[in-house]
């Protein structure tokens, strides 16, 4: 009897001790899966932050490639919001690009001078914290989408000597 006692005492503990074995697997797996989780969140949030950033910067220094043209380029305020704006002469008559940011989204709105429109009606590019743009001598514009300055991008611009007009 004391054999049996002892067999069935060993098999309990065996069982107790695969079962032990098997949740401590299935916990080490959970917190596996749970940290991966974790660690992605923040690789996908750090790629959009620098796809929105980079992509703000290269859509700007085309915009300004595109209009590098003598007094065409400058840094204005309009209503409360710093503006970079970019002149272009049709038929006579100037228009104006904006771009700016507003409510979290890159804004372009393009009028005329006397066109009557407000920032508002500009049209929504892409989703952006913050911007800012700063002239830096006649030549130099500085375009900044953080507010570290970590992301910035600066711009000669050729056509300010007037030799590319």
């Amino acid at each position: 009897m004391k054999a049996k006692e002892m067999y069935n005492k060993g098999q309990s503990i065996q069982f107790l001790f695969t079962m032990v074995l098997l949740f401590s697997l299935a916990i080490s797996a959970i917190f596996t899966v749970l940290f991966g989780a974790g660690v992605y969140k923040n690789i996908e949030k750090r790629m959009n932050e620098n796809f929105s950033s980079t992509t703000a910067l290269s859509y700007i220094s085309n915009k300004v490639k595109q209009n590098d043209k003598a007094g065409m380029i400058s840094v204005e305020n309009m209503e409360g919001t710093q503006v970079l704006k970019l002149v272009e002469t049709y038929n006579g008559e100037a228009y104006n690009t904006l771009i700016y940011c507003k409510d979290g989204e890159l804004k372009e709105l393009f009028c005329n001078e006397n066109s009557g429109l407000a920032l508002e009606d500009g049209m929504n590019i892409m989703n952006l914290q913050g911007i800012s743009f700063e002239m830096e001598g006649d030549r130099l514009l500085k375009v900044k989408t953080s507010k570290d300055n970590k992301d910035y991008l600066l711009l000669s611009l050729r056509s300010q000597e007037g030799q590319y007009e």
